[in-house]
């Protein structure tokens, strides 16, 4: 393998839909080695009418989410591509669930800390139960245009992850 063969390998804390192997699988067409954290510091909330969570600042929070191990720069812009531009990548400590041992990693968190759309907390769980397929779905176009843009915009596909999305005018 030459240097140019090679690129920086990141560890990113992922915290809401990227904590299920169908979904990195779909996004970085592989599943890297996943490994249990806690992210003190921030809280996970909802966002109204969408199908996705986001993380900000809060002083007591605690997130439990996975580190994805190992990813090149391509898989890290697939990420940001896919999570747009109201979020934004940050250095965080993590701390490992199995050894407690802190780790720096980065992160995705939500760029607006004031948006009044964020309220309650996000589960994992629920998520799973009521909006996976739908989520996966969304994803799957999304990469699809990704590949092949044919002229459509981002903005054509963000609709897919709003819970209930605005009726056309």
């Amino acid at each position: 393998m030459t240097s140019s063969d090679q690129s920086p390998s990141h560890n990113v804390f992922v915290y809401g839909s990227f904590q299920e192997p169908a979904v990195v699988k779909l996004i970085l067409e592989c599943v890297p080695v996943m490994v249990s954290a806690q992210l003190h510091g921030y809280h996970l909330y909802r966002l109204k009418g969408r199908l996705h969570p986001c993380i900000s600042p809060s002083e007591n929070g605690l997130i439990n989410g996975k580190i994805l191990t190992g990813l090149t720069d391509s898989q890290l812009e697939s990420l940001d591509m896919i999570e747009g531009t109201e979020y934004v990548r940050k250095t965080v400590e993590v701390v490992l669930t199995d050894t407690l041992e802190k780790k720096q990693v980065e992160t995705i968190v939500w760029a607006n800390k004031d948006d009044p759309n964020m309220y309650g907390e996000w589960d994992f769980e629920e998520w799973k139960r009521l909006h996976m397929e739908k989520f996966i779905e969304a994803s799957t176009k999304f990469m699809e245009w990704k590949k092949n843009p044919d002229g459509r915009s981002r903005e054509e596909f963000e609709k897919f992850v709003f819970d209930d999305p605005p009726a056309a005018a």
